[in-house]
């Protein structure tokens, strides 16, 4: 693996996903409270990017919001902030202000982008937001096309969070 690239958030019905479980990060969040460390040093998947950036590997995210921001959201871009420290790309995309980009889906994990063993992983979601399950593809032209559009229209996570709204 040289690259990973996500695109998410594609679809609304995604902002459910995360609050199927009680834990005490979500607890804190709606206490206003802070969270529990979320670090590499507390978190296996926080780790292995920060270990695979150093070892000079890409990861890169887009994700797509609408306003108001659903509870989800508002927790998933504190959590988006622990993986860029950590060495991800992280961009956000207004979909208010780029409303043929909502018409993008479904939401993917790309490898390899531009390689002869590019593929993706596609993720699929009921009408609830929970997982179905996963789908490997070697066709990513279109999640290769749709990621560049939602990367064309969005800004830094970074300037996201400090614009006014």
């Amino acid at each position: 693996m040289r690259s990973v690239h996500l695109c998410s958030g594609i679809t609304d019905r995604r902002d459910a996903v995360g609050f199927q479980r009680d834990d005490a990060r979500l607890q804190a969040f709606r206490e206003g409270l802070p969270r529990p460390e979320r670090s590499v040093r507390t978190n296996p998947w926080l780790a292995r990017i920060a270990a695979s950036t150093i070892a000079g590997k890409s990861w890169s995210r887009v994700r797509l919001v609408r306003h108001p921001l659903t509870e989800y959201t508002r927790y998933e871009l504190i959590g988006l902030t622990e993986s860029q420290a950590v060495g991800e790309h992280i961009r956000v995309v207004d979909l208010d202000a780029h409303a043929a980009l909502g018409r993008l889906g479904p939401d993917f994990w790309l490898f390899d982008a531009g390689e002869p063993d590019a593929f993706a992983i596609v993720m699929r979601y009921d009408a609830a937001g929970s997982v179905l399950g996963y789908e490997r593809t070697t066709d990513v032209g279109w999640c290769s096309e749709q990621y560049a559009a939602a990367w064309a229209g969005s800004i830094s996570l970074a300037e996201y969070l400090v614009r006014p709204r």
